[in-house]
């Protein structure tokens, strides 16, 4: 199955994704659970239906993040081992892990905005997971089992911040990151190291990588990263960005107002955000 969460005039909702748009939640189920990361840690997915008023057609919905309020966005830095060569790094032994905190994601169609403080914007496409199950200590051959779907993500980085100031403050200006469209279930998506990654900037493609590349693979993350801390339901990781991100190119490419970024995984989704400047 495939979900959304989106605004609705009664209100942030969630439905199921249709052929013919998003079929909301009903009312008596969204009070039961408000949010789709509600129903997730409720293991009620199988359950939701769009029994709400009113099919949403795709291109006129107000899309939110598909987990609007996760209680943690871990990321992962330099993921494949190509990435990281550009970066001028070797594959590391651990993950390089950071935190995004909510305030910097947008839903798919909602604008990314530059920082004017920066001159350095650049882009990252890669994949969501999103726990379904929590825990601690999570052993990898069991892992896969606490995935309830993937996504699209867009890390988009401040570089100078990144690389001058701090990894924290590079990675959290206000709405800088996309986070959507959907979120399609673990079971429609199979191995989820089996797909494409694909980042285009104003229709050209930018970043082509396949998630086999991965140094650390979706199920190691989760075992390491529930070594340390419990992971909720809800809880996003975003995986890591194959190759050819902006800063690395000669001459160095950058985001500017006007832009539009699209981040395509072939049978997840295909997330799309334009560029504005700060203001």
């Amino acid at each position: 199955m495939k979900f959304a969460s989106i605004n609705t005039s009664a209100g942030p909702s969630y439905g199921v994704v249709t052929a013919d748009g998003i079929a909301p939640v009903s009312e008596t189920w969204r009070r039961r659970f408000p949010t789709l990361r509600d129903a997730i840690a409720a293991g009620a997915l199988d359950g939701v239906s769009g029994a709400g008023e009113g099919i949403v057609a795709f291109e006129e919905a107000d899309f939110l993040p598909p987990i609007p309020n996760p209680g943690k966005v871990i990321c992962v830095g330099k993921n494949y081992a190509a990435h990281a060569a550009e970066s001028g790094h070797k594959p590391a032994t651990f993950p390089t892990l950071f935190a995004r905190f909510t305030e910097t994601l947008v839903g798919h169609g909602h604008p990314l905005v530059k920082p004017v403080l920066s001159s350095r914007f650049d882009f990252e496409g890669e994949l969501a997971l999103v726990i379904g199950k929590g825990g601690r200590h999570i052993p990898e051959p069991e892992a896969v089992g606490h995935i309830a779907g993937y996504s699209c993500f867009h890390d988009g980085s401040v570089r100078d911040f990144q690389f001058d100031h701090s990894l924290l403050a590079g990675k959290n200006f206000a709405s800088t990151g996309g986070f959507g469209p959907i979120l399609t279930t673990a079971d429609e998506v199979g191995d989820p190291q089996g797909l494409e990654v694909v980042t285009r900037l104003n229709g050209e493609t930018v970043q082509h990588g396949h998630t086999r590349d991965m140094i650390f693979g979706c199920a190691w993350l989760i075992a390491y990263i529930s070594g340390f801390i419990s992971l909720e339901p809800g809880d996003v990781i975003a995986t890591g960005t194959p190759e050819g991100v902006g800063f690395a190119r000669k001459p160095p490419l950058w985001l500017k107002a006007g832009d539009t970024v699209e981040v395509e995984i072939p049978g997840v989704g295909l997330l799309r955000n334009s560029v504005v400047a700060e203001t």
